[in-house]
């Protein structure tokens, strides 16, 4: 209690008339703002994608390949997925999802199942990556709110790139657990080489 006396006192001692004199020199101007002399990026929502694609289909092709065969038929609990359901659900996602981007039917694959093998995984896996690399490529950001579902189930092109970035953050994710689980490490823990 003395401390906020103390600070009262000596406040009021000082003269405030100090504080309130304000200088006669005038403050210096703002600097000017600096203008952008490039013009806004036409497709951000598209070349986002673009640069995303690069790295997701490495590492999540990397991580299929990193799977041992015999590990293809793990699951952490028995309410998860295998593997191998997981590697086949990504390439299923990405073939759906992009051709929803592109407006046309996604190219005929065979159909993949949990019991097939590694490299018929693997291989659908690096099909459905190539396959979005081509339509990425040659997509844009016009009629982004344009309506690529269906009567039933309507959805807008922007909802589809936006899930198919989503869709690669969390099934690779995923997939990194699924190798740390099994003594694994993912691709993108990997040091540079």
């Amino acid at each position: 209690m003395k401390r906020i006396y103390s600070v009262a006192i000596l406040l009021s001692a000082f003269p405030l008339a100090a504080f309130a004199q304000q200088s006669t020199t005038p403050a210096p101007a703002p600097a000017p703002a600096t203008q952008l002399t490039t013009s806004p990026a036409p497709n951000p929502v598209s070349d986002t994608l673009r640069n995303l694609i690069g790295r997701y289909s490495k590492n999540m092709i990397g991580a299929a390949e990193s799977m041992p065969p015999d590990k293809y038929d793990y699951k952490p609990t028995p309410q998860q997925i295998t593997f191998a359901h997981l590697v086949g659900h990504i390439a299923q996602s990405n073939m759906g999802l992009c051709s929803r981007i592109s407006g046309s039917p996604a190219p005929q694959t065979p159909p993949v199942a949990d019991t097939d093998g590694k490299d018929k995984l693997v291989a659908a896996l690096k099909a459905s990556f190539d396959y979005c690399t081509d339509v990425l490529a040659k997509a844009d950001d016009s009629n982004l709110g344009a309506n690529v579902g269906n009567a039933n189930r309507p959805v807008t092109k922007a909802a589809v790139m936006i899930t198919l970035a989503c869709d690669w953050y969390d099934h690779y994710s995923a997939q990194a657990g699924y190798l740390r689980m099994n003594g694994i490490l993912p691709p993108s823990a990997q040091p540079r080489q």
